[in-house]
C-alpha cells in the first residue's frame, strides 16, 4: 500500500476529527452481549474458551507466514468463540462498522521476534469484513522505530489504514496526567485513551526474565508512559493491576497470540537459542485463559528440554492468578476449554 505523507498539523486534524466519532459509537461498546460478559466484570462465564491452531503449513516452503491459511485460522477460531457459521457474522459479534479498532502488536524483539506481518494483515481482512472502515484501522507500538524495524510500514492517511507509535503524536504522545490503577499510576497512550473504541491485543508467545512470561496482559506495559516502575515482584500485582483500567478493561475485543514462533527462556529479547518453531496461533477473549495457556505450552517445552519450571527458576507469572482474581477471566485450566483446530 502507498504510504501517504501529511504534515502533523493534517494529521492531528484527521485524528481529531476520528476522535469526534467516539462518543457517538461508543455506547455501542455495550450493546454487545459476548463482549460485555467478557470484560467488564459482570456475569463471568464459568468457563472459558481459547483456540489453539497449531499447522506446519502456517509458515509455508519459502519459510514466510501464509497468509491465506493464517485468516482461514483466525475466522476458524472466530467462529468458535462466537458460535456462528459464518466468518463475517463472527466478526460482527465483537466489532461494528462505527469502531475505531487498535490493533496492540508487540515488537520489543525486532523482525525476528514480532507478530508477522501476515498475521495483521488477515486481522485487518477480518475486520473489514465486519464493516470496519480502513481509516478506523490503526496498528500501534510505543515507538516509530519498534514497528519499522518489525517490518511495519509507518502510514498516517485519512482514509487508509494507519501504522504509527505513540511517540509519533505530540508531547510524547501520552496523557499529561497519570492515573492510579491499584498499584500503578501511569499516563496512557492517547491511541487508547481518546483515539480507540476497540483493541485486538496481538503479542507474540515468550518467556520474560522477570514476569515468567510475556504474552498477552503483560503486552499493555506498551501503552503506559512509565512500565519500568512495574517488575518488582515478578510484575505482581502491576500487570493484572493495569488491566483493569477501562481503556484496557473496557475496550479489548479479541486476543490473538502470534506463536509461530515462540520462546521458552531468555525473553523479553529475542534468544535465538532458546526459540523454537511451534508454528501456531492462540485466539481468545478471555485474557487470563489466554495467558495460563500460552505459558502452560511455554511450561511444557521447558520440561521437555529439562529446564526447572518457571516457579523453581523463581519467576513464577503470578499475575495470571491475581487478574482472575480481579474478575479479568478464568485462571483455572479445568475451567478452560482448549479447542484445536
Amino acid at each position: 500500500m502507498l504510504t501517504i505523507r501529511k504534515s502533523r498539523r493534517e494529521f492531528l486534524r484527521d485524528l481529531t476529527a476520528i476522535s469526534a466519532g467516539i462518543c457517538a459509537s461508543s455506547f455501542l461498546l455495550y450493546n454487545n452481549r459476548l463482549f460485555k460478559s467478557a470484560y467488564t466484570g459482570e456475569n463471568i462465564p464459568s468457563k472459558s474458551k481459547v483456540i489453539l491452531a497449531q499447522e506446519k503449513r502456517l509458515i509455508n516452503v519459502n519459510g514466510k507466514a501464509d497468509t491465506s491459511l493464517i485468516t482461514k485460522v483466525i475466522d476458524s477460531a472466530l467462529e468458535k468463540i462466537t458460535d456462528t457459521k459464518k466468518p463475517s457474522d463472527a466478526w460482527r459479534k465483537l466489532f461494528n462498522e462505527n469502531d475505531i479498532v487498535g490493533i496492540k502488536v508487540n515488537c520489543l524483539a525486532g523482525k525476528r521476534f514480532s507478530p508477522h506481518v501476515e498475521l495483521i494483515e488477515a486481522i485487518i481482512t477480518g475486520l473489514k469484513s465486519a464493516g470496519v472502515r480502513e481509516g478506523n484501522i490503526v496498528i500501534f507500538e510505543r515507538f516509530n522505530k519498534e514497528l519499522k524495524d518489525a517490518g511495519f510500514e509507518i502510514r498516517k492517511g485519512k482514509n487508509s489504514i494507519k501504522c504509527f507509535g505513540t511517540d509519533d503524536l505530540p508531547q510524547s504522545g501520552y496523557d499529561p496526567q497519570p492515573q492510579v490503577i491499584g498499584s500503578v499510576g501511569s499516563c496512557f497512550s492517547q491511541i487508547i485513551s481518546s483515539y480507540c473504541t476497540a483493541i485486538i491485543n496481538v503479542p507474540v508467545l515468550k518467556d520474560h526474565d522477570l514476569a515468567g512470561t510475556s504474552i498477552g496482559m503483560k503486552n499493555f506495559f506498551g501503552v503506559i508512559h512509565n512500565p519500568n516502575k512495574y517488575h518488582d515482584g515478578n510484575c505482581n500485582p502491576y500487570i493484572a493491576d493495569l488491566n483493569t483500567h477501562p481503556y484496557i478493561k473496557g475496550k479489548l475485543r479479541l486476543i490473538i497470540c502470534d506463536a509461530l514462533k515462540a520462546q521458552y527462556n531468555g525473553g523479553p529479547s529475542f534468544k535465538p537459542q532458546w526459540a523454537w518453531d511451534y508454528r501456531g496461533i492462540l485466539v481468545g477473549t478471555d485474557p487470563v485463559a489466554l495467558d495460563r495457556i500460552g505459558t502452560q505450552i511455554i511450561e511444557d517445552k521447558r520440561k521437555e528440554v529439562n529446564m526447572p519450571s518457571l516457579k523453581e527458576a523463581g519467576r513464577e507469572p503470578k499475575y495470571i492468578n491475581t487478574a482472575a482474581k480481579l474478575g479479568l477471566g478464568v485462571d483455572d485450566p479445568s475451567l478452560i476449554d482448549v479447542v484445536s483446530i
